[in-house]
């Protein structure tokens, strides 16, 4: 199966979010194909989503870096800012293969099997699942995800 999100309207937000399954221990897996991507543009998972109001959301941009925010009774903060890596993608079209392990409070987060960074967090202990696009400039965005893989973590 495959969710292709398509964004035409400047500074623009879509996500979708898998109903009716809650995780807390697991290993996940998605792949993710950038069709219209430049500079700012933003994709990538939503992580034990509660609400708008509550969840971690993984971020590649399309010049090269990837983050984490942290949304927590509507407020973000950034457990991870921006950073430049080598295995995110800075031009479009491209293919990466997301991945995140989380169990209890830690969460580690992977592109292409490279290891990208930690976070030590329990504010949000599970949720449920999600992909999302925003635009962060005028052009366009359109990013597809497919093969989602999600494996429970028995500790």
């Amino acid at each position: 199966n495959e969710l292709t999100l398509a964004l035409g309207r400047p500074s623009g937000y879509i996500d979708s979010i898998l109903e009716g399954a809650l995780f807390s221990n697991f290993y996940a897996e998605l792949t993710v194909n950038t069709n219209l991507c430049s500079s700012t543009d933003e994709y990538g998972m939503l992580i034990r989503y509660q609400s708008q109001s509550n969840h971690y959301r993984y971020s590649l941009s399309c010049d090269g870096q990837v983050r984490l925010d942290r949304i927590y009774s509507g407020i973000a903060s950034s457990p991870q800012d921006w950073m430049i890596s080598a295995a995110v993608p800075s031009a479009a079209p491209s293919t990466s293969r997301l991945g995140v392990w989380a169990v209890g409070q830690e969460l580690r987060f992977f592109i292409n099997d490279q290891y990208q960074f930690s976070i030590n967090d329990s504010a949000i202990p599970s949720g449920t699942m999600g992909v999302f696009v925003r635009s962060g400039g005028e052009t366009a965005v359109t990013v597809s995800f497919s093969d989602l893989q999600i494996y429970q973590i028995e500790q």
